[in-house]
C-alpha cells in the first residue's frame, strides 16, 4: 500500500529541551502522523534541534500544522518535504488474557505479518505483577499461543 506524506522540518536553536518536548508532545496530540526531534549543527557550531512534524499532504491539514508549528515552536521558517511513502496495512485488537485485555497492533502486507503489544497495557500487567516489561510481554505472548 502507498499514501502521499508531508513531512514539514525546521531547525530550533533557542527553545530548551522541556519546550521542545512539549511542542511535539502537543503536535502528536494534534494528529500529527509523526514528530522526532533530532539533535543537529548550525551554521558557526551552534547546536540546534531538527523539528520534523508528518501530516496528510491535504491542504487543510497541512495549513493547520503550519500554524501549530508556528504557535509551540520558535521557529521562522518552516521546510515542506512532500513523499510517497510505503505502509503496512494497520489493525488494533483488543486481546482478552488471563492478564486483562491487552491492545494489539498488528500489520501486514508486502509478505510481512507481524503484532505488536501496546506498551501501556504491558506496563500495567507488569506493575501489578511486580516484573519487567520483558516479562510482561512474555506472560501476555505465551497466553496467546
Amino acid at each position: 500500500m502507498k499514501d502521499r506524506i508531508c513531512e514539514f522540518e525546521c531547525n530550533i536553536d533557542d527553545m530548551t529541551a522541556e519546550e521542545l518536548a512539549f511542542a511535539a508532545e502537543r503536535l502528536m496530540e494534534e494528529g500529527a502522523k509523526d514528530v522526532t526531534l533530532t539533535p543537529v549543527q548550525m551554521k558557526k557550531g551552534r547546536p540546534a534541534t531538527l523539528l520534523t512534524v508528518m501530516c496528510s499532504d491535504e491542504e487543510a491539514e497541512k495549513e493547520r500544522f503550519v500554524r501549530l508549528i508556528f504557535k509551540y515552536t520558535t521557529t521562522i521558517g518552516i521546510r515542506e518535504l512532500i513523499s510517497e511513502r510505503y505502509i503496512l496495512e494497520r489493525r488494533e485488537e483488543i486481546l482478552d488474557t488471563v492478564y486483562g485485555t491487552v491492545r494489539c497492533k498488528r500489520v501486514s502486507g508486502y509478505g510481512t505479518d507481524r503484532y505488536k503489544l501496546e506498551y501501556e497495557d504491558l506496563a500495567r500487567i507488569a506493575r501489578e505483577h511486580g516484573i519487567s516489561i520483558a516479562e510482561a510481554r512474555e506472560l501476555v505472548a505465551g497466553s496467546l499461543k
